[in-house]
């Protein structure tokens, strides 16, 4: 139908001629349309036929489309129109197009990112995803470029930001969705790195202070790896890749560096056996780094044959947590290990060739421009050995350094899988669709409206030989990928006898499968107990009581930590009022607890630090964060790492002492006063807002606010201990009743847009603060109920 055959009125609302709209059920006018003002007309070049798109009151975009092309070019349109210079940002970061715009300044992380890029075969690329991958990545693309081209007519529109730095946003190809891997969540590069400093400083097993492995191993330094000679640098060109993009004045400077172990999630799954509705409930909180506007954002996409509701990335197509009416899916890291360190002798007389397996072999060498502002290009060079991108050449000991990974292999674009699993109707198709899911490494929780529950991990899991990947180790061939686990490798389960599944990164390999050499770096296990001991007790479980779940800010280290002072006294008068604080405390870290202040800053800037000088005092210049888990091993029975219980005690009061003075420095003497939440804050930084003048960063970025819990709680909040500002926690939550769909709720922070003037921006901050949620509305009839704003996106 072409636009002439649509009308409106504001009585009728939107009006459609017999062979139009309505009649299919997709675009009719809904309840109070009497009421309702004309939706806004957007021309869309590359639609097929008009397309509805109705935002609620809390921001989501509910997208009805007459066919899937025009739906995923709809969801591509409105994320510009929402986000733009977020994913314009993400997009140049991605593609190592940050200097064109930026400045000469961002060369170097330019060359970097353009290491970690995807360069195999497309064909083989899009398969690895689903048959119609490229087509729903090309329609998504051309929706971002319509939108560009309608600003072109519309310049007064361009987002703020884009005036501020003085540039232009780019149009995209549909491959700039799927070779950009390195914003990502893989690991253990870094971890690599830390655990071979710590083994030249005071031998490889002191590492277990730092990380404890699950299952029970001992880490060994591969035969021909010396780790006193890792340069202390040998991560800068791989953190200048995987960072995000910071600002100041106007400039761009080094951010800092994303670490992927703390960012983690929480997910759950209930069976109608334990529900108070006799429906299985699902839950998810992913935890990521925080920034305004959020990383997430939820959409509803409907089409016939599709229609599926949740989060995702607004860069990318598709929905990635949520449900599509039949099917629920929520997900969580799955830490397996998919990358590698590789150290190389270097010819001395050509550093561009390498030892391998008795000979020399060349790497191969790319050269490419990088365009300047106000400069001319320059000239980059990208080196590659056999096994992947050199991050660091040392040219005083002629040795190499070249990053394995998993993100190279096809199919291994972070998230952009969901595209086929979405659609999944039930557990064999979904499984099935997981089979290939690359990156990143995931636990998947299902649920349908047959009543079925279950467990999916996956991620691509390299067979390694002879090694275990926890140390770098020589790349002259004697230790090597042979291929990879197919996904039917892995473990998963359906309807298991407990009545629910949950996951929060912990150890959660069964013993069949812990021979697989998937990892041994796993998050402690204290959310996932925390989430069993709450659910185990609860036999008529609802969405409320999920809620409340998500919002847990219960301590089980602080509860095992007080069990401890129990058994340690002081006759010193602040160590008394420190004991008697935390004896009498229940061990919730809420924003207004005291007694949490005062365990946050024992735990993390004292205990931890004077547990690592205790026990391996020569790798205490390495790190100063104990595993929690290891440490509270060795602090309830003494004799590993710690000679005895009187100087487990020693160290429990000394460690004390000094924390109830710092938190005394800081919150003042009257401890009636202190609050974990007067230390610990949210803030959520728009990533140029060190460009900006104090009016617009006023604008632009939201809070502090003030946050209770820990890493360990399931409301989980990590946190820098410098100023206590929280790094990471949920981005965003959502429980699902399955099967009544519009029963259930999510909320996002610190809002839905990215435009600062919008009210969408920030005021989904403090109902995310405050534990409260917002329906997640999915029939028409509930998403008419809470309609704000209507558009119709029109075949140009």
């Amino acid at each position: 139908m072409g636009v002439g055959q649509v009308r409106f009125t504001r009585r009728q609302g939107l009006v459609a001629t017999a062979a139009g709209i309505a009649g299919a059920g997709v675009l009719a006018a809904g309840s109070g349309a009497d009421a309702a003002p004309d939706p806004v007309k957007y021309p869309v070049r590359g639609l097929r036929e008009p397309v509805e798109l109705i935002e609620d009151r809390y921001g989501v975009p509910h997208i009805y489309a007459r066919n899937e092309d025009d739906v995923f070019l709809a969801q591509g349109f409105n994320a510009a129109r929402e986000r733009l210079f977020q994913i314009d940002l993400w997009r140049r970061r991605g593609l190592g197009k940050l200097a064109e715009v930026l400045g000469p300044d961002h060369v170097p992380q330019d060359r970097a990112t353009r290491l970690f890029l995807y360069r195999g075969d497309m064909d083989v690329e899009w398969a690895r995803y689903s048959e119609d991958a490229q087509r729903i990545a090309t329609r998504f693309t051309a929706g971002i470029n319509a939108y560009l081209d309608w600003l072109d007519e519309h310049p007064e529109q361009l987002p703020e930001e884009f005036g501020i730095l003085g540039y232009r946003p780019a149009r995209w190809e549909p491959e700039d969705v799927v070779r950009i891997r390195s914003h990502g969540l893989t690991r253990n590069l870094t971890s690599e790195v830390k655990r071979a400093q710590v083994a030249c400083a005071a031998g490889v097993d002191a590492d277990q202070i730092r990380q404890g492995l699950q299952p029970e191993h001992r880490a060994v330094v591969p035969e021909g790896f010396d780790p006193c000679a890792l340069p202390d640098d040998v991560l800068e060109v791989f953190d200048l890749a995987t960072q995000q993009v910071e600002f100041a004045e106007g400039r761009v400077r080094k951010a800092v560096v994303r670490d992927p172990a703390t960012e983690g999630s929480n997910n759950w799954v209930i069976s109608g056996a334990r529900t108070a509705t006799g429906r299985p409930i699902l839950a998810n909180d992913p935890h990521r780094a925080y920034s305004a506007p959020s990383l997430r954002y939820l959409a509803h996409l409907s089409a016939p044959g599709l229609d599926v509701i949740g989060a995702g990335e607004p860069a990318l197509p598709g929905i990635s947590i949520g449900h599509n009416g039949t099917v629920a899916f929520g997900l969580t890291i799955f830490p397996m290990d998919q990358e590698d360190l590789y150290v190389y002798e270097l010819d001395p007389a050509d550093r561009r060739r390498y030892r391998y397996q008795g000979g020399w072999e060349s790497m191969t060498v790319l050269r490419e421009e990088v365009e300047v502002r106000g400069e001319a290009a320059r000239t980059v060079e990208l080196a590659f050995t056999r096994h992947g991108p050199v991050i660091h050449v040392d040219e005083q000991r002629n040795l190499g350094y070249a990053v394995r990974t998993g993100w190279l292999e096809p199919g291994m674009s972070p998230y952009f899988g969901s595209v086929a699993y979405m659609r999944a109707r039930n557990f064999a198709e979904f499984t099935r669709a997981m089979r290939n899911w690359g990156a990143p490494t995931e636990n998947q929780v299902y649920a349908d409206v047959e009543g079925n529950i279950g467990w999916v991990p996956g991620g691509l899991a390299p067979k390694r030989v002879g090694y275990d990947g926890l140390l770098p180790v020589p790349g002259d061939g004697r230790y090597e990928w042979n291929g990879f686990h197919s996904g039917d490798d892995l473990p998963r389960s359906l309807n298991p006898e407990a009545g629910f599944i949950a996951t929060a990164n912990q150890f959660n390999l069964p013993p069949e499968h812990q021979g697989l050499g998937l990892g041994y770096e796993w998050t402690n296990p204290f959310r996932h107990q925390r989430i069993v001991e709450v659910l185990s007790r609860q036999h008529r479980h609802t969405i409320a009581d999920s809620q409340a779940l998500q919002n847990d800010q219960l301590s089980i280290p602080a509860r095992r930590l007080i069990a401890l002072l129990s058994e340690v006294d002081s006759g010193e008068s602040d160590l008394r009022r420190a004991l008697r604080l935390l004896r009498g405390w229940d061990a919730v870290e809420s924003p207004g607890s005291g007694p949490a202040a005062l365990f946050e800053v024992w735990l993390s800037k004292h205990l931890g630090p004077g547990f690592v000088r205790a026990a391996v005092p020569k790798a205490a210049g390495i790190f100063a964060d104990a595993d929690t888990l290891v440490m509270l091993g060795e602090l309830e029975n003494p004799g590993r790492w710690l000679p005895d219980v009187a100087a487990r005690d020693r160290l429990l009061l000394d460690t004390l002492r000094t924390a109830y003075a710092e938190v005394r420095e800081r919150l003042g003497r009257g401890e009636g006063a202190w609050q974990w939440g007067k230390l610990q804050h949210s803030f959520f930084q728009h990533p140029a807002s060190a460009a900006f003048g104090a009016a617009e960063r006023a604008r632009f970025d939201v809070g502090p606010l003030p946050r209770g819990g820990s890493a360990d709680t399931v409301n989980q909040s990590s946190y820098r201990t410098s100023d206590f500002r929280q790094l990471n926690g949920p981005s965003f939550r959502m429980v699902l009743d399955v099967g009544d769909w519009d029963s259930s709720v999510a909320v996002n922070t610190p809002g839905q847009s990215g435009d600062p003037n919008s009210p969408h921006y920030r005021d989904l901050a403090e109902r995310w603060r405050t534990g409260k949620y917002f329906p997640l509305a999915y029939s028409r009839q509930a998403v008419e109920r809470i309609a704000e704003r209507r558009m119709l996106l029109l075949p140009a």
